[in-house]
């Protein structure tokens, strides 16, 4: 029995016990007609979209001036309509009129300016930053017109403004990255912050002005349940409707009555991040080619994922700029050993290679929590050490990205190609977590970005690919199906989105999605 039949018999036997009269009959009709989602969910610090890249809360709680639909294209949201002048290279976005935040204060174009700006202000840190260093100019003629001025184009620009506006009238004058604010949120979005019980559960009520219209759902509950396994057992229970499982939990549950396995394509690609700004790489950069030849990332895929994804080469595989006859990496333990011992690396006693005193091999750090993650680097790190690289993996309290030497880490977007490539990749940029710099990979991501013309972002794409695979940043490994679990009364989930990273993105159109319980 599901956990909201087992409340509500509950619910409605001490009412019948303490006398009914005619409130308590409208009590429990109320209660009878509520519905709501428990969804399990990793733990939040704070819900903070401005500063972070990812949360699948964010979509929820607020709203950007545009919006992806089901199949990842840009829409109008906040904004009606938009159009822009070539010769100035300015956007300029109608707003949507009567919206409100939900402590009931108008939404307004100075919103939108306030916070873009607190976005691109380098002293708050944001790592979204790079999606808008292009913007020297933001206008707001009146309370329903905004109007930017780029110093250059951006073709993704439209997608970029899918970021969540936050409300001048709260924030003004507050710190962005520790303001109490990103602890009790207030959004224009379908759902508003109810109650944050802290390492338990976040609670949504739906917003009833939302001004495009009353999500169905009443409450949804993003419980907290970092452990993998344990959002499994958690499904199995009834404690839950929706969960991302790993390939292996959800498995258990193909087939099973009540219950809808879905197996979702994703943008969300796993590799081994270097650390540059570590003495060690700086030294022995050369080795890192080797890392790539010695995973056999089909194996990984296997053993690792059940099959449910496919092997990775680069960060582009799930986008229309792919770049497919780019150096791969396919697993070969030789040429592994060969690019070793041309570069001067020799065999040693205890079966890794050394060179000038110092040992072939590195520390992997993972996050904890993340069993699938855990599992992959643990997977490579045994392949790298029988080819004579010395790698063991770590599962820090906290992430060290100054100090570790490598990560296994998880990225990706299903939008334009220059979402998160060129923060990512771009020497200095938010989300460049590597330090990495290469003035080619540079160059030819800012020839894309600037191009509107497809066959000029292709080529600019094909180079960028390219010169990534020569001076590899990552050892990529492979791209992760998302396997959600939801109860079978959940409707509305559109199996055929690709998500993002760790699934971002399944709540795209959750204001539409309906619970029908069977009585």
């Amino acid at each position: 029995m599901k956990k909201t039949a087992v409340f509500l018999s509950a619910f409605i036997l001490l009412i019948f016990l303490s006398g009914c009269g005619s409130k308590e009959d409208a009590a429990v009709k109320d209660m009878k007609s509520e519905s709501v989602l428990t969804y399990g969910s990793g733990d939040y610090t704070r819900i903070n979209p401005a500063m972070d890249e990812h949360g699948e809360i964010n979509i929820l709680i607020f709203n950007g001036l545009t919006a992806h639909n089901g199949k990842n294209e840009v829409i109008p949201a906040l904004a009606e309509s938009w159009e822009y002048d070539e010769k100035s290279c300015t956007y300029t976005f109608h707003l949507e009129k009567n919206v409100t935040w939900h402590d009931g204060e108008m939404f307004t174009a100075d919103d939108v300016r306030f916070t873009i700006e607190e976005i691109m202000d380098p002293d708050n840190g944001s790592e979204n930053a790079p999606d808008f260093e292009d913007v020297e100019e933001i206008t707001a003629a009146d309370d329903y017109t905004v109007s930017f001025r780029l110093a250059a184009p951006n073709a993704a620009f439209l997608d970029y403004m899918t970021m969540a506006v936050l409300p001048e009238h709260l924030l003004a004058g507050q710190n962005m990255q520790e303001s109490d604010f990103f602890r009790a949120p207030v959004g224009t979005g379908p759902y508003r912050l109810e109650s944050w019980e802290e390492g338990q559960a976040i609670t949504l009520a739906k917003n009833e002005n939302y001004f495009k219209g009353e999500p169905d759902i009443d409450r949804i509950i993003f419980k907290i349940v970092p452990d993998d396994h344990a959002r499994a057992l958690q499904m199995e229970s009834g404690e839950l409707d929706l969960a991302l499982l790993t390939p292996k939990d959800a498995a258990s549950f193909e087939g099973k009555e009540g219950y809808v396995q879905y197996v979702m394509k994703t943008s969300d690609y796993r590799g081994i991040m270097f650390n540059f700004q570590h003495e060690y790489w700086k030294k022995n950069r050369d080795l890192i080619r080797a890392v790539c030849y010695g995973i056999d990332r089909e194996a990984i895929t296997k053993a690792v994922l059940s099959g449910q994804g496919i092997a990775a080469y680069g960060p582009l595989q799930r986008n229309i700029y792919n770049h497919e006859d780019v150096e791969h990496y396919d697993y070969n333990p030789q040429k592994a050993k060969d690019i070793l011992e041309k570069s001067g690396w020799v065999m040693g006693k205890d079966g890794f290679y050394e060179r000038e005193g110092e040992t072939a091999g590195f520390v992997l750090s993972t996050g904890a929590g993340d069993q699938v993650r855990s599992d992959i680097a643990q997977a490579a790190a045994q392949q790298l050490r029988e080819i004579g690289i010395s790698c063991t993996v770590e599962i820090p309290v906290r992430i060290d990205w100054e100090g570790q030497m490598a990560y296994l880490i998880g990225w990706g977007s299903p939008f334009d190609a220059d979402d998160h490539t060129y923060k990512v990749f771009g020497t200095g940029k938010g989300a460049n977590y590597s330090g990495y710099s290469n003035p080619d990979v540079d160059r030819y991501l800012q020839m894309a970005r600037q191009s509107a013309d497809p066959d000029v972002r292709a080529d600019a794409y094909d180079k960028f690919q390219e010169a990534l695979a020569d001076d590899p940043a990552f050892a990529f490994i492979c791209y992760v199906d998302a396997n959600y679990v939801a109860d079978a009364a959940v409707k509305g989930i559109t199996p055929d989105t690709v998500m993002g990273h760790h699934g971002v993105g399944i709540f795209w159109n959750a204001s539409e999605w309906t619970i029908e319980r069977q009585n």
